[in-house]
């Protein structure tokens, strides 16, 4: 058993099997996560939405699932490369559950994600169709559920392809709860927060919140509105009475002053929570918390972005939201673990490509301190693919924005929104004309945060966007900026002076891709290189230009990390990345943390293991933050090289300088030698004003001779949710890291736990991903281990022919965490 969410009352046990039961507790407002014990099959079976359908021979499964990750990859799926050439189809979710009450409730079903195209029944009646993949949508069960035994049925059609240009998943991917509230009741997404003013001595916060009343009759009703700080310490309060007609709402509006408030910030993002309690006649019908932040955001058309008054660059990636080997189902903590690795490179904002995250996402760029630009569309009426979102844009476009908007208005990460990306209708005539419902909406319901869109083709030959287009933008967002002519070198420099009232970000920029590890220039064995110089040298020189122009609000380069789909076979991914899809980090990494940090850092390319090239000349390259560094090979020198930017200029007087003048011996913002190659250890010194400050080394290795796993997390909940990540690597007799490693690695994992994913990154291996074996990958494999609901260890071993085996234990702790607070 695990104690789910609940609201500061009483909490509800849920059986984590094929049933749930409510109806004990005394909580007026009650959210269950409804993951467990789904029937599936995937097959289109006719009257399966009927109650007295027997599913006992269907598969028993937990959500989120995606069944597309569990076929094989094949040139001749029907996805296609857009698709990662994973197969989709028609899918069936059936789940049985016991009601012990129903009597004065409104009960709803709420759904994170289903791609795509999903039909809902209760219990044969159906409630609804729903084609977007992305947005979280619910049904009201009020009218049909009864007391006793009941089944919700679920339909899936991914059958329609291609509809994506990258891969989707298939199924019911997200989580689902189910939300029971008295008759009068907070509506879904119907608190919003916002702080017109915040500085460090106040804070005005000023809440609206809807009511919605299905009692038979009008009620007058007390709202109350209490904010709780960090550690859940009531702070300041307020409250006011309405009345509700009934079968209608009601909004009240509620303004409190803060004083001494902690600001949200990418250091410190710290978050409040909003406790709303609804009272009629004195008796609480209904209480929710809403997480928030207290903070200040401008856009300046010179300044850029400010955040708390401070002037801040967006040192952005672009996401998609698989997860490599679990497809589309990304448990939280896959999700932690990626955005970590983000964090420590420097980076500091994402980009939603191309459409609504899983609202678990945003809770952890809240928490982790990054700022979102929330991207809602890929396509509108102009489509890209035959089955894309142009087939429903007319007719859901504006519901699934309202929804979007009020389900992610309250997170403080998100700082704008973005309407679309690569909108076929920005070089259409008229094309405005379908972005100005658009704005209209963004603007009504939200009208604390600008919009912009991911803009292709705002200088392009073949068609360029259309001015009125682009100045109905709040914010003018341009996708490879320097794509087009003397745009190369000029980039934004060219509309700044033609348009100096425009602000401007670039929404998706060019990266340092590349498949991890790999050194030779395309797939010629003949020539090692440390790394596709010219897109080093594009992203060294876009860098500059953004980082000292203040008018350019940041930069969101593609990708952050790689993604499944749109590929070309036999690649089953996209390698623009930084980091691959296993989350390890690629050598482009280091380029942006030498850029986007401090503390002291070298990063080597290529590895040091080129067996029968003696007296080749190999080139080195090295990202660094440090002033200068000395490349030594066995101990012998090859030079001091240094770097700086920004470089200083004169202060005080002609030929002084605040700081030790560095003696640079490049404008790159990258480390270059050129060195014989000889096995042995290579190792790079980096000096600060003169003094060591780090030293990194490469050794070449022996034959591999041991496997090693680590883990990133000795203990995990026993929640059948929480996972571990298992690194794979392997060792030479001396005990160094094999970097070409490819040996055959079995699994097994016993005990409380289950092994949901084993991949090595390689875009070219067509393995399954849900089996226990595959070959290294340039000395890399990774493992998702998923804990149970017993309380115990896993254990993970790990054996190869002629390797020493290697062994590992995680322990799953019984989850008795405190009561969560549910954002509204």
């Amino acid at each position: 058993m695990k104690i789910l969410y609940s609201f500061l009352f009483p909490v509800i046990f849920l059986t984590l099997v094929t049933t749930f039961t409510f109806g004990a507790s005394t909580s007026p407002r009650q959210r269950l996560l409804m993951d467990f014990g789904w029937k599936f099959s995937l097959t289109d079976t006719v009257g399966a939405e009927k109650p007295a359908f027997n599913d006992n021979k269907w598969r028993t499964l937990n959500l989120p699932h995606d069944w597309s990750i569990e076929s094989e990859f094949k040139a001749d799926a029907k996805t296609g490369g857009g698709g990662g050439y994973l197969s989709t189809g028609i899918g069936w979710y059936r789940k049985h559950f016991s009601v012990s009450k129903t009597e004065g409730k409104n009960i709803r079903i709420e759904f994170d994600g289903v791609y795509q195209n999903s039909d809902v029944w209760i219990n044969g009646n159906h409630l609804g169709n729903y084609p977007n993949g992305y947005m979280s949508f619910s049904y009201n069960l009020t009218p049909f559920i009864k007391k006793g035994d009941n089944i919700v049925t679920v339909r899936v059609n991914n059958s329609l392809q291609p509809n994506s240009r990258w891969y989707s998943g298939s199924g019911i991917y997200r989580h689902v709860w189910l939300n029971i509230t008295e008759p009068m009741h907070i509506e879904q997404w119907g608190t919003y927060i916002t702080t017109p003013l915040a500085d460090l001595e106040s804070a005005v916060i000023k809440i609206k919140t809807q009511i919605e009343n299905n009692n038979a009759v009008s009620k007058s009703a007390l709202l109350r509105s209490i904010i709780l700080d960090a550690k859940g310490k009531e702070v300041c309060r307020t409250e006011s009475s309405l009345k509700v007609l009934s079968g209608k709402s009601a909004k009240s509006e509620h303004t409190l002053l803060l004083s001494m408030p902690s600001l949200w910030s990418l250091e410190t993002p710290t978050m409040y929570t909003l406790h709303s309690v609804v009272l009629d006649k004195g008796k609480i019908v209904d209480e929710i918390n809403t997480a928030f932040g207290i903070r200040d955001i401008k856009f300046d058309v010179d300044k850029g972005f400010l955040l708390n008054g401070k002037q801040v660059k967006m040192n952005g990636v672009c996401l998609h939201h698989d997860g490599g080997s679990v497809g589309a189902a990304v448990p939280e903590a896959m999700w932690e673990r990626r955005l970590q690795t983000l964090k420590a490179m420097g980076c500091n904002a994402i980009r939603t490509s191309h459409n609504p995250v899983a609202p678990e996402f945003l809770d952890l760029c809240d928490r982790m301190g990054f700022l979102v630009q929330n991207e809602v569309f890929d396509e509108w009426k102009s489509g890209k693919v035959m089955y894309g979102y142009h087939l429903y844009f007319d007719k859901w476009s504006q519901f699934d924005l309202t929804g979007f908007i009020r389900r992610d208005r309250n997170h403080p990460s998100v700082v704008m929104w973005s309407a679309g990306n690569e909108i076929g209708e920005q070089r259409q005539d008229n094309g405005q004309e379908k972005l100005r419902p658009l704005i209209e909406t963004f603007h009504k319901e939200d009208p604390t945060r600008p919009v912009t869109t991911g803009n292709d083709n705002i200088a392009a030959d073949d068609g360029a966007a259309r001015l009125p287009f682009l100045k109905m933008l709040d914010i003018v967002g341009y996708n490879y900026v320097d794509r087009w002519h003397d745009r190369r070198e000029l980039y934004y420099s060219i509309d700044r002076l033609a348009h100096p009232d425009w602000t401007m970000v670039g929404t998706e920029s060019v990266s340092i891709p590349g498949v991890r590890g790999s050194y030779y220039t395309s797939g010629d064995s003949s020539m090692i290189r440390p790394a596709n110089m010219a897109s080093v040298v594009r992203a060294e020189q876009l860098w500059k230009f953004v980082s000292n122009h203040n008018y350019v609000i940041g930069d969101f380069m593609w990708t952050g990390i790689d993604y499944l789909g749109e590929s070309k076979w036999p690649g089953k991914n996209a390698s623009s990345g930084i980091i691959d899809l296993c989350g390890f980090p690629k050598d482009g990494y280091y380029f942006y943390q030498s850029q986007w940090t401090i503390k002291p850092m070298i990063h080597i390319a290529p590895h040091w293991n080129w067996k029968g090239r003696e007296g080749t000349v190999i080139p080195v390259l090295v990202y660094t933050n440090c002033d200068d560094v000395e490349l030594f090979l066995n101990g012998k020198s090859f030079g001091v090289k240094a770097l700086a930017f920004p470089r200083q200029g004169n202060s005080g007087g002609w030929n002084k300088y605040d700081k030790p003048q560095v003696d640079i011996t490049t404008g790159d913002l990258h480390l270059g030698w050129d060195v014989p190659y000889e096995a042995g250890i290579l190792k790079a010194v980096g000096r600060r004003e003169g003094k060591i400050v780090y030293t990194e080394v490469l050794h070449t290795t022996g034959a591999a001779a041991s496997i090693r796993l680590s883990v990133d997390r000795n203990e995990i909940s026993a929640d059948q949710r929480d996972v571990a990540h298992v690194k794979v690597e392997v060792f030479d007799a001396n005990g160094f890291i094999v970097p070409d490693a490819g040996n055959l690695i079995q699994l097994a994992v016993t005990g409380a736990g289950s092994l949901i994913g084993f991949d090595n990154g390689n875009p070219v291996d067509h393995s399954s991903m849900k089996i226990s074996q595959r070959n290294m990958f340039n000395g890399l494999a990774l493992a998702i281990i998923q804990s149970t609901e017993k309380h115990g260890n896993i254990k993970i071993s790990a054996t190869s022919p002629n390797l020493k085996a290697a062994s590992i234990e995680i322990k799953t702790i019984e989850c008795v965490s405190p009561v969560a607070l549910v954002e509204n």
